[in-house]
């Protein structure tokens, strides 16, 4: 499959509420806002026709348009809920760029909590979905610990039958890999996602496997503390 005929629009998700980690979107990581890693990483890929910013925050929708995105609309403040979906925003900005004429063929979804995901991350994922064929190329890492080791636990503690037996005497090097979505990287036909109202298609997709260093998701404070100490770690290294 090419991609020559196929245009890409790249969504970067940032709405302004976040309990967790206030204003965190526009908060300073390093020397620049953690928004523009994002940012910067998909106005330099140019295999994606157009990058926009959906978000109901002024302040980060002035930062966006003088980093060179694009701002088409402030999001509604129906899907600036903490219980608004990301499909949702998504289906939102299709219908917005239908209407006024501009039809995409794959939408990649870049969520600005994940600023390690660089250039290369998503040059590789949108020639992954050209070998594969795909309809969709989502990113992965390697689990931190196996889920083989975990269960449920009953309110009183009881962990009969918590462990399988048949891994119950096993080292953790002979346990199979496990991977799990690390939100860094959607990349989806347009057609199947409104088919199957969904970024996570049913089949014809794919993994495009991420280190767990790259992986870090910015939710909490002690995550920005660690994306910050890699960054200074990667930079370190690429100066000596």
């Amino acid at each position: 499959m090419t991609l020559n005929k196929n245009k890409i629009l790249a969504i970067i998700p940032a709405r302004a509420g976040s309990k967790r980690l206030p204003k965190k979107n526009s908060r300073i990581l390093i020397d620049k806002p953690l928004i523009q890693w994002t940012i910067e990483a998909a106005l330099s890929c140019n295999l994606i026709d157009n990058v926009m910013v959906s978000t109901d925050d002024p302040i980060i929708a002035a930062l966006s348009k003088k980093l060179g995105v694009n701002i088409p609309f402030l999001r509604p403040d129906e899907l600036s809920q903490d219980n608004s979906t990301t499909f949702d925003v998504i289906k939102h900005t299709i219908e917005h760029y239908k209407k006024i004429g501009e039809v995409y063929d794959y939408i990649l979804l870049l969520q600005p909590t994940s600023p390690l995901r660089n250039l290369n991350h998503i040059l590789e994922s949108i020639k992954l979905l050209g070998q594969k064929n795909a309809d969709a190329i989502v990113s992965v890492c390697k689990t931190e610990h196996s889920p083989l080791w975990a269960n449920t636990l009953n309110d009183d503690g009881n962990m009969d039958f918590f462990i399988n037996e048949e891994i119950r005497n096993k080292r953790s090097q002979e346990l199979p890999d496990y991977y799990r979505l690390n939100g860094a990287i959607y990349l989806v036909r347009v057609k199947c996602l409104i088919e199957e109202n969904s970024m996570f298609l049913s089949k014809n997709i794919y993994a495009y496997r991420m280190s767990s260093i790259d992986s870090v998701d910015i939710d909490t404070e002690i995550d920005f503390k660690f994306a910050e100490l890699i960054i200074k770690e990667k930079n370190n290294v690429s100066n000596c």
